[in-house]
């Protein structure tokens, strides 16, 4: 299962972990690096000190590359940024702005950059600006999303750029993956699906949330802020809506959902908390092991475009 994604990265398989905030730590990036895809450690907006002991001990645990998904409208995104280089970090996937003016240092070092985009002309500009490759992402997704869905974002993606594209939002299983080949993308991130891993540390709750959903559960907070989210339906999301509804404001919006997430994933509360899950919820009904749920997906997806010229 080769393509421009492993050889640029040295992985296995074309299969990204997501960055996800309070859930891509140590022990579940190397577990998906061990089983041949690439991890991702979210620094989110940690501060630098903690990402530093991420990445320690992630290489305590795997010889195998992994990346470190920094979101740029961090308050320690500079420190963040510096620490990519002083660890000898190799991949990093960047959100929530550019990274241009980290691009000059992270080069010199040898680091391979990967934005996540949402849009044609912000993948067109990151190329500009000496991108390795893109992570095209699309309102499947869980979390901050952006309006086009994957089936089209990737494609125009594809074609606007000349650079490898990497699909993600609504990717669940072989077909997905095959879906997203087709599309023109030559490797694919999932978020979702690996929450609900053994070896994800997050709160029982919430991987019992994800895989008790059904396909009518997810929904989107935050439109009328201009900052959208997909969660999964419960108490929180259903007062957030109907707040946005009655015209409140930023401010109150936004306390609403203060530590939401955090209260979820480690505390596990998931009626008051923010469940973030992309579309795909609905389709996982089992504990895998990150090692389990990479072989399934390279199954299906060889037994469904083997033979069709895509990858070895």
């Amino acid at each position: 299962m080769k393509t421009e994604i492993t050889e640029i990265l040295g992985i296995e398989y074309p299969i990204i972990q997501g960055g996800m905030a309070w859930v891509a730590e140590h022990k579940l990036a190397a577990a998906v690096s061990n089983a041949g895809g690439l991890g991702l450690i979210g620094a989110a907006s940690a501060p630098a000190d903690w990402v530093r002991d991420q990445v320690r001990k992630a290489k305590e645990l795997t010889d195998k590359p992994f990346g470190v998904n920094i979101m740029l409208m961090s308050p320690y995104a500079d420190e963040v940024a510096k620490v990519i280089v002083e660890e000898g970090v190799k991949v990093v996937t960047t959100g929530a702005g550019s990274p241009e003016k980290y691009m000059k240092m992270w080069k010199e070092a040898g680091v391979k950059v990967i934005p996540v985009v949402a849009s044609v002309a912000l993948a067109k500009r990151m190329e500009r600006c000496g991108a390795d490759a893109l992570v095209a992402e699309g309102t499947e997704a869980g979390g901050h999303i952006g309006e086009n869905t994957t089936m089209v974002l990737v494609p125009q993606v594809v074609d606007a750029v000349h650079i490898p594209v990497i699909a993600a939002g609504g990717i669940a299983d072989g077909r997905g993956v095959a879906a997203a080949f087709m599309l023109g993308a030559r490797g694919v991130q999932l978020g979702t699906g690996f929450v609900v891993t053994a070896e994800s540390q997050v709160h029982d709750n919430y991987k019992n949330s994800i895989i008790k959903a059904k396909d009518i559960d997810s929904r989107v907070t935050g439109r009328s802020t201009g900052h959208p989210v997909r969660v999964l339906r419960n108490q929180m999301a259903k007062e957030y809506i109907k707040k946005e509804q009655e015209g409140a404001s930023f401010e109150e919006l936004e306390q609403m959902t203060l530590g939401g997430l955090r209260r979820a994933v480690v505390d596990g509360d998931v009626v008051t908390g923010s469940v973030m899950a992309g579309q795909s919820a609905a389709m996982f009904k089992e504990v895998l092991t990150c090692k389990e749920f990479i072989e399934k997906l390279v199954k299906e997806t060889d037994a469904l475009i083997k033979g069709a010229g895509f990858y070895e």
